[in-house]
Formats: structure tokens, C-alpha cells, sequence
């Protein structure tokens, strides 16, 4: 390399590391970080770059160089952290409005390997019945090993109606098998309600997206509605829900609950630092709720389970859930790129982190027997209620068997109520 070349690149880069500093002690600057970035290092990323410019066996253009460099350098902080061109960006606002094309999976990266946490309902991906921890290996037989968790869901994206075959490995299965599907406009409808009894309603909650806090508001209405008056019982349903926006959730929670920390979030930077408390409103009023989850219910749906769970409100029932409790914040870059970088942890008002341990059911069934949570104080007042209820019947779903037969022994009775 040159003199006149290594000067050059080192200048470029030391310039954008230069901006970098800048930002960091703005950012920082109440924190005492007065940290310089390493030259040394800058200076091997300069020397790597040029060498790899001049020296790759095939030609290699310097803007995908840069930007495979900046992905590597996100994506190696954890499996949510990732840089979006701009392509990518409008298809994560796409998503999060609840309208986009695609097969309705919701995954993230474990070990390197992309999993399911959920299909959306209604989608593609539900009616091949592509369940929770399944792992995908391959899109149209190309290995996804190796490529970014938004390389992989772009190789997943494309035009409604185009098909695509994913090579699917699930976790009691010791070989993958192909699973063809047919991409769809997907539209997301995230809350849906009925009448499972007289007095007990029963709302699903698919998504956390937009309007998703009026939507659960106007879901009670037309219960009480039918009902003709207030609920005696309610089943809250988060199961394979994969989470969305953080505003989402604490409207949820608001929902039925008249005071304290929904949920906090810690990191290092002061904006990073958030709470939210509930307003005064249960529109139960008091009545119990169950909620149901399992090892799809992830972000924000944990985020609702823990917060009525710690608060005493409801009934935690079914499985641990996925564990997914870290704060994404998007930056928006130049040119419409942007970078999802994980900023916080979530803790459920008792102080419990969510990231990687999940939320704990109260109660859960294996064959039919109970189990309680160690410490769950509700658990135990459910599963004396689910043996003073009556048999329910719900077809396959046994978890909503049994919340209905915990409700209907419960009759009546506040969880909320001293001791």
C-alpha cells in the first residue's frame, strides 16, 4: 500500500471515528466518559479495508465493504442489535404498522441460528403450522448460516403471491424438512374478542402494534356489551404473541390496572432510562383475569404479563415465556439507512429482568396435574379455584380449559383482594 493511499483511508476513517467521539461525548458527557477511540485500532481498520481492496480474489466495491464492516460491527453486540439500508428500514416501519408482504413470522437470532418466535396469526407461516423455536436454516436452499438476522428476513420478504421454500428444523425433530409457502399482503388485525361463557370474555391479543391499547378499550366494550354488564372473568391470550412497541404494552397493562410501575427499563445513557405507571381505570374492576402465555410470548406481551402479574392482577398461566426483554432504539442514518441498537433492559415492577429468564407462569399443567411457581401466591389461590370450578370444555386448548375453570371457581372473587 502507498504511503500516499494509507494516509488517505486513515484520514477518511479517522474523520468518521473523529464524528463518533464527538457524538459519544455528547451523549455521555454527564457520565464523565471522556474516552478516546483507540488510533491504533483505527488504524488496523484502515489497513484492513485497503487490504482487502486490493488484495480480495474478486473486486469489491467500497460502499458494500463499509457497510458489511458497520453490520459486522452491530450485529457482534447481540442478536437484536443490526444496521438497516434503506430498503430494510421501510420494511421494519412496514411491519410495524401492521400492514406488509410477507409470510407473518416473527424470529430472532440464537447461536447464530435464525428461530421462530412466533408465526402471526392468520398468516402463511400459522397455517403451515411453523411453531415457536422451530429454526430455519435455508430460504430456496440457500444456507442461512453466517448472514445477519436482516439479511436472512430479506431473503424471507418479497412480492405477495411469489413463493418461497424454508428449510425447517424443529426441536423434536432431527431432520430439517422443506415447508413451501406463498407470501401474502399481511395485515395484522392484533386484538379479537367473544364471549366463552355468560360473564367471562375471552380477548387475544396477536400483536403489539399501533392502536393496539384502543383496540384492547374497545374489545371490553362490546364484552360488556354482550355480557349486559361488567365481566365476572377474563382471559387475556398472549400466547405466540411476538411482542411489538413498548407504548403498546403500557397502554395494555393500563388497561387493568389503577396504580404503580407498569414496567422500567435500565441502560447507560440517561435517555435510555425510562418508567411507566399505571393510571387509575381497571375496566375489570376488580374481577379476575388469567393470562395465558407460552414460549412464543415475547417483548412487549411480557412486559403486560409481568406487570399484572407483580401487581397481583391476574393469573399467570400456561408457559415460560421467550425471554426477549432488551430496549431496540432506531437511529436513522444518512441516505434512509438506519441502526436498531439495543439501549436498555426491561424489569417488571418487582425488579425482574425479562431478557433471557422469560416471565414465570403462576400455574402451569403437565398431563393435566398443576404446578405452581415457587412464591406465587396467586398460583396458589388459582389452582384451589381451578379445584372448585367445574370441567370446562375447549376443545384442544387445554390452557383455556383450564383459565375458564380456574374463573368459574373463582366466582366472583377479586384477585386483587387483601392477603
Amino acid at each position: 500500500m502507498s504511503i500516499k493511499a494509507r494516509t488517505g483511508l486513515v484520514l477518511a476513517i479517522g474523520f468518521l471515528l473523529g464524528s463518533l467521539v464527538s457524538v459519544t461525548h455528547s451523549v455521555f458527557a454527564d457520565r464523565g466518559n471522556n474516552a478516546e477511540l483507540p488510533y491504533e485500532q483505527a488504524r488496523m481498520l484502515a489497513e484492513v479495508l485497503e487490504r482487502v481492496r486490493q488484495g480480495y480474489v474478486d473486486p469489491v466495491d467500497d460502499e458494500e465493504l463499509m457497510e458489511h464492516a458497520i453490520r459486522g460491527m452491530l450485529s457482534s453486540l447481540d442478536q437484536h442489535s443490526n444496521f438497516m439500508d434503506p430498503e430494510e428500514f421501510q420494511q421494519m416501519q412496514e411491519r410495524t404498522s401492521g400492514r406488509y408482504g410477507g409470510l407473518g413470522i416473527e424470529v430472532t437470532q440464537e447461536d447464530g441460528v435464525i428461530t421462530v418466535i412466533a408465526p402471526i396469526a392468520d398468516s402463511p407461516a400459522a397455517a403451515a403450522d411453523i411453531r415457536s423455536g422451530d429454526r430455519i436454516l435455508t430460504v430456496d436452499g440457500e444456507p442461512l448460516e453466517g448472514m445477519s438476522l436482516s439479511e436472512a428476513v430479506s431473503k424471507m420478504r418479497g412480492e405477495p403471491g411469489s413463493s418461497v421454500v424454508l428449510g425447517i428444523l424443529s426441536e423434536d425433530e432431527e431432520e430439517a424438512r422443506d415447508v413451501e409457502l406463498v407470501r401474502e399482503r399481511i395485515q395484522t388485525r392484533s386484538v379479537r374478542e367473544r364471549m366463552i361463557e355468560p360473564g367471562i370474555g375471552y380477548i387475544n391479543i396477536t400483536h403489539f402494534r399501533d392502536q393496539v391499547g384502543n383496540q384492547t378499550r374497545d374489545a371490553m366494550a362490546r364484552l360488556t356489551s354482550e355480557n349486559g354488564s361488567h365481566l365476572d372473568g377474563l382471559v387475556i391470550d398472549m400466547r405466540n404473541n411476538p411482542g411489538g412497541i413498548l407504548r403498546g404494552a403500557v397502554e395494555v397493562s393500563d388497561l387493568f390496572l389503577d396504580e404503580g410501575i407498569i414496567v422500567t427499563a435500565e441502560g447507560r445513557a440517561p435517555s435510555s432510562q425510562l418508567s411507566r405507571e399505571a393510571s387509575r381505570g381497571d375496566l375489570m374492576l376488580g374481577a379476575p383475569i388469567v393470562v395465558l402465555v407460552n414460549r412464543g410470548s415475547a417483548s412487549a406481551a411480557e412486559i403486560v404479563a409481568g406487570a399484572l402479574q407483580d401487581h397481583g392482577r391476574a393469573v399467570v398461566l400456561g408457559q415460560t415465556s421467550f425471554g426477549k426483554g432488551s430496549v431496540q432504539t432506531i437511529m436513522p442514518l444518512p441516505d434512509q439507512a438506519a441502526m436498531k441498537l439495543t439501549t436498555a433492559r426491561y424489569k417488571t415492577p418487582s425488579g425482574r429482568a425479562i431478557e433471557k429468564d422469560g416471565v414465570h407462569p403462576d400455574l402451569s399443567f403437565t398431563n393435566g396435574v398443576p404446578s405452581l411457581r415457587d412464591g406465587a401466591v396467586l398460583g396458589e389461590r388459582a389452582r384451589e379455584a381451578w379445584e372448585r370450578g367445574s370441567e370446562a370444555d375447549a376443545g384442544d386448548d387445554q390452557d383455556l380449559a383450564h383459565a375458564l375453570r380456574i374463573l368459574r371457581g373463582m366466582s366472583g372473587l377479586a384477585l386483587a383482594e387483601d392477603g
